[in-house]
């Protein structure tokens, strides 16, 4: 039930964005486009960030373990660590809107 009123409020809030949108040429906010990316923010980020979390986590082992196995090679180790640890662990409404990126990885190690 707590499921069905999410996504009609969700559907809801971008139905008005959108109406908003094609009547007003401008790119300003209201407070229906900020509620309606919010909850949409929200409802994103429960999915989202605990797969982050996972990925980061076994990025962290992995990059542990390649540690470990070359003898104290930390740019081989820093080669996992960087992209699986960095990024964006919490999608915004900035994000969604497509002001800001959404990193998933974080940037690419390189040695120089």
């Amino acid at each position: 039930m707590v499921r069905k009123v999410m996504v009609v409020l969700v559907a809801v809030c971008l139905l008005v964005e959108t109406a908003h949108a094609a009547g007003n040429e401008k790119k300003e906010t209201s407070y229906w486009s900020d509620a309606g990316y919010g909850t949409l923010a929200v409802v994103a980020n429960v999915l989202y960030m605990p797969v982050k979390v996972v990925y980061s986590t076994l990025g962290i082992i992995t990059g542990g373990l390649a540690y470990v196995l070359t003898v104290g090679d930390s740019d081989t180790a820093e080669r996992v660590w960087s992209p699986s640890v960095g990024g964006s662990y919490v999608v915004t409404p900035a994000m969604l809107r497509g002001d800001e990126p959404v990193l998933f990885n974080g940037p690419s190690y390189s040695n120089g």
